[in-house]
């Protein structure tokens, strides 16, 4: 039986994640819309949101796959993209990194954008937080962000061009990660890969087969990593 101040920090959880639908479920929908106009059966579009749930990759490699570019290229960009995702997890390893095996994996698969940001501003604000309250407060997160995913997908591939261009749902796309980036520019390091990787997306946007996003996401981390360095450096001295 779940301790009762894991189940509140679950249902703290589900609460915080809430207002994530007013992205998430658009963004679904864009994606099911995409994917059907990209010639995907309803069994494929669910096929791959539940094997990737990543909708920023997902969208990128259908529209390549769509221009005809090279797997490998397809695969390279959908890895660039998320990589952050290595980030992420390395942040939130000390957090949740003494959870058995099986419920690490279960963490590593909800680990997305929103459920990532929340839970660490969480985590930070709740210093005296358990494990079990924290892995509690992640999933309750990945509930509400997480799930919808899969039938908004499959909401939009059923859909299809029967959707209301009227709508516009495609804001959602850039609302969402300008929700959870932007709470996260705190230092230096963070600007400048946030700056370098504007910059040089707007740069190379006329690369084949949307390369310039690859070159961009790369050199986003080394420039962010390189002013990490010379800040650790400059602290130590």
């Amino acid at each position: 039986m779940a301790d009762r101040s894991e189940a509140s920090a679950f249902l703290r959880g589900m609460r915080d994640g809430a207002p994530f639908l007013l992205v998430v479920l658009p963004f679904g929908m864009v994606y099911g819309v995409i994917a059907t106009e990209a010639g995907l059966s309803l069994a494929e579009v669910l096929g791959f949101s539940v094997l990737v749930i990543a909708g920023a990759s997902q969208i990128a490699a259908l529209q390549l796959m769509v221009e005809g570019a090279p797997a490998a290229v397809v695969l390279a960009t959908a890895l660039a993209i998320n990589l952050r995702m290595a980030m992420y997890s390395a942040a939130i390893a000390p957090h949740l990194g003494g959870l058995p095996l099986g419920w690490r994996a279960l963490v590593a698969y909800f680990l997305v954008d929103q459920t990532y940001a929340r839970s660490a501003l969480e985590y930070d604000r709740q210093a005296g937080m358990s494990l079990g309250q924290k892995a509690a407060y992640f999933l309750g997160m990945a509930m509400p962000v997480c799930l919808p995913w899969y039938f908004t997908t499959a909401a939009g591939a059923l859909m299809g061009a029967g959707l209301p261009p009227g709508w516009g749902l495609d804001f959602a796309v850039p609302i969402t990660f300008l929700a959870v980036v932007a709470p996260m520019l705190r230092t230096p390091a963070h600007w400048a890969a946030a700056v370098t990787s504007v910059v040089l997306a707007l740069a190379l946007w006329a690369v084949p087969f949307s390369l310039g996003l690859l070159i961009a996401a790369c050199m986003a981390m080394a420039v962010g990593a390189a002013v990490e360095s010379m800040q650790e450096t400059r602290a130590t001295r």
